[in-house]
């Protein structure tokens, strides 16, 4: 009987360890470290209603606004997961043409390989600042304003991630279309 009381006493002690004190730990450090990104990294908009988050990519589909990256499994926070084709699939391929149809790319006016291809998470907010430039045509246009004008609102938005992956000029969509809606 000491047998198992001494093994259920042990059970008792490494889930309390295990799954409440390390959480507490750990969530302890990220409210003091990073507390916006522990909690979401939560936008709102001029109203103060919350339109999403920092770190989560979301679809743009109006012209007016500056679209993401394609998502491999269609924006969804809870299945986030670069797709499972190869890069000679059929299915990517297809994908990439519809896109680069739709946005009317050709040899004079070619279209950056972050507007055809999914991020690995499939939820990467950001775009690079060649995306955002090749899209400036439409939104000036869908905004009636200046491409120098809409060229200020995304130089005052770009990110220098740095770092040894990804060291070229970053733009986060969900915060450009927002610095638009409050422009005009």
């Amino acid at each position: 009987m000491t047998d198992v009381a001494g093994a259920v006493r042990a059970a008792v002690l490494s889930i309390l360890l295990c799954c409440v004190a390390y959480t507490l730990v750990i969530w302890a450090v990220a409210q003091i470290l990073v507390p916006d990104t522990a909690n979401g990294s939560l936008v709102k908009n001029a109203s103060g209603e919350y339109v999403g988050s920092r770190q989560v990519a979301q679809a743009f589909t109006q012209d007016k606004y500056f679209h993401s990256r394609p998502s491999a499994v269609d924006y969804n926070g809870a299945g986030a997961a670069g797709s499972n084709l190869s890069p000679t699939s059929p299915g990517i391929t297809e994908r990439a043409q519809e896109i680069i149809k739709k946005y009317g790319a050709n040899a004079e006016n070619p279209i950056p390989a972050d507007m055809v291809t999914a991020s690995g998470s499939g939820l990467d907010p950001h775009i690079t600042l060649a995306a955002a430039k090749f899209q400036m045509p439409r939104v000036a246009k869908a905004r009636g304003m200046s491409e120098a004008e809409l060229r200020k609102i995304i130089d005052s938005q770009v990110e220098y991630p740095g770092g040894i992956m990804r060291n070229e000029p970053i733009v986060n969509v969900l915060m450009l279309n927002l610095a638009l809606d409050q422009y005009k």
